[in-house]
């Protein structure tokens, strides 16, 4: 052992060289105080990289949701705008019928009740409507026939009585054979086609020979003095198409005694409404053609008069075509449409109003070509 400066006991080497490598170790252990750079660097780096309140992590992410669906509200509502405003340019009557209330007259119309029987002439003419464009879903909308019955519902026969020397049983024959031609002649898909109207013939009676001529000679040439319209409802398939299938019908038939003892007259007065369109593929302007028409026919005793059981001869007959073509002779309707050249007669005169049935046919005194105020 050595000694120290003051003759105190000194420390050995081995000793000093064991001191020195444990303090050596605990400075190696201990924590360090950063210096003042180091912290400031630190606090830098720790702002810059938690934003502040970044801790209350649901709270943000609360308000990050919020905001995306936000952003996500006013996406779709600017989507379903401008849907809303190309749809008004296309369609720009959408908005003015909710406007001016055709919408809530359209809805009226449809759920109105369908048309009491007509069981005398009418005083007035239906009254006027919404003047509303037919369409393919809807083709009598905007017309007075929208509630009439349908088709062959139209044709309602009246109770059959004895009338004119004819007993009930044969005035209901007469009845019920009538009701069958107008079907024939009017309704039939067949005869609406153009085909010959073989029913509607087989009708009548044969012993009437001239009435049998005419109607052959118009049915295979058809012309101005022997138009099978006079009689039949007719349209070229080439042409047009029946939109739906379903004709609208109105009018009335009833019996009274003939000019002499044995003899009964029928009488009809029906008006059918037929929505057309052009039969070219993706043609959807649909117009209505109205025909309306008075027949007379004639039953007679056959113990007084020569006739064939169970046929009709037609006495007279009268048509009032509205919306068909002028000066046109082919034995086809031709309604006008919006592409069609202006060609042909113009019509002219005082409108008529198809629809009106309470006047006959000859009481509007309208010749030639004449013009309608609705269809």
């Amino acid at each position: 052992m050595g000694k120290n400066d003051d003759d105190g006991p000194g420390v050995s080497d081995a000793e000093w060289d064991r001191f020195v490598e444990r303090a050596a170790e605990e400075a190696r252990d201990a924590p360090q105080e950063p210096s003042a750079r180091q912290r400031m660097v630190t606090e830098r780096l720790r702002h810059e990289q938690d934003p502040p309140g970044w801790r209350t992590g649901p709270a943000w992410q609360e308000r990050e949701g919020r905001g995306r669906r936000g952003r996500r509200a006013k996406a779709v509502l600017a989507v379903l705008v401008i849907a809303g405003v190309a749809l008004i340019a296309v369609r720009p009557e959408l908005l003015i019928d909710r406007l001016t209330g055709t919408s809530q007259a359209r809805e009226d119309a449809r759920n109105a009740p369908p048309s009491a029987p007509e069981t005398a002439a009418p005083t007035a003419a239906p009254p006027s409507v919404d003047p509303d464009r037919p369409t393919l879903q809807e083709p009598f909308r905007g017309s007075p026939a929208l509630p009439w019955a349908d088709g062959a519902a139209g044709i309602e026969l009246p109770a059959a009585e004895a009338v004119g020397g004819m007993t009930g049983e044969q005035v209901a024959e007469a009845l019920e054979k009538a009701k069958q031609f107008l079907i024939a002649a009017n309704l039939d898909p067949a005869t609406l086609r153009g085909e010959r109207p073989k029913a509607a013939l087989g009708l009548l009676d044969p012993k009437d020979g001239e009435t049998a001529e005419l109607l052959d000679r118009s049915l295979a040439k058809p012309g101005r003095d022997q138009d099978p319209l006079n009689l039949f409802t007719r349209y070229d398939p080439a042409e047009l198409a029946l939109v739906g299938g379903v004709v609208k019908v109105r009018g009335r038939m009833w019996v009274e005694p003939g000019e002499q003892p044995g003899q009964a007259r029928v009488l009809a007065d029906y008006t059918f409404v037929y929505p057309l369109v052009k039969a070219a593929a993706g043609s959807d302007q649909v117009e209505r053609t109205i025909v309306r028409r008075e027949i007379t026919f004639s039953i007679a005793d056959r113990r007084k008069w020569e006739s064939t059981p169970g046929r009709l001869w037609l006495e007279r007959y009268r048509v009032d075509l509205a919306n068909s073509a002028c000066e046109v002779y082919d034995g086809y309707v031709h309604p006008a449409f919006d592409a069609d050249p202006v060609t042909g007669v113009t019509p002219s005169g005082t409108p008529q109003d198809p629809y009106d049935r309470s006047k006959g046919i000859d009481a509007t005194g309208q010749e030639g070509c004449g013009t309608v105020s609705r269809s």
